[in-house]
């Protein structure tokens, strides 16, 4: 129980690292927050640069998030594991190394799950694909995503009252991150 906070401090602190805000500017592309939606998420970095950037950007933040679960396995039990995963979309939505302006933690989530449940991480992937050709609005494909990979932390966390509770706290923090897109999207339809 006393690696607890250190390891969701540890966990804030790598989601913190944003890099989208990072190579962007090492590339001379400018920062990603000052265009199009204006948070550095994978889906901004597309729309700015293309593919290979975006691919690159999604390969990073899974990596630093399959590093946060690979922490939070090593040093939590299992029902608190989820809990570093919330610190770590806390962290990229929130970066305290970026003025506290980043991304919105979908792909963060993505990549922390695939440790913990890989079958959800790879089926929530294949829903994401299939609802953006549906409907091609990213954030509805996104809760989609999101929602098969909390089922899938729930599963393999027993579905303990620590681990509902984080997974709950970080649905309503990714949600929150894209009230604006629901907000523009509810206008859109009227």
């Amino acid at each position: 129980m006393t690696a607890f906070p250190g390891s969701l401090l540890l966990a804030y602190l790598i989601g913190s690292i944003n890099f989208a805000i990072l190579l962007m500017k090492w590339a001379g592309k400018g920062d990603p927050r000052k265009a199009f939606s204006g948070n550095a998420g994978v889906i901004n970095v597309f729309r700015s640069t293309g593919w290979r950037w975006a691919g690159l950007i999604l390969l990073l933040d899974m990596g630093r998030a399959m590093l946060v679960a690979w922490i939070g396995l090593s040093l939590l039990p299992l029902p608190m594991v989820s809990w570093s995963g919330f610190a770590l979309v806390l962290g990229n939505c929130f970066p305290c190394f970026h003025g506290f302006r980043g991304g919105k933690g979908v792909a963060a989530y993505l990549g922390f799950s695939i440790l913990l449940s890989p079958w959800a991480a790879f089926l929530a992937a294949l829903l994401w694909v299939a609802v953006f050709r549906g409907v091609r609005i990213p954030f509805v494909a996104s809760f989609g995503m999101v929602s098969i990979l909390a089922a899938g932390i729930l599963v393999r966390c027993g579905w303990s009252a620590w681990s509902l509770a984080a997974t709950l706290a970080t649905i309503a923090l990714i949600v929150l991150r894209h009230r604006a897109n629901i907000s523009a999207s509810i206008a859109k339809s009227r």
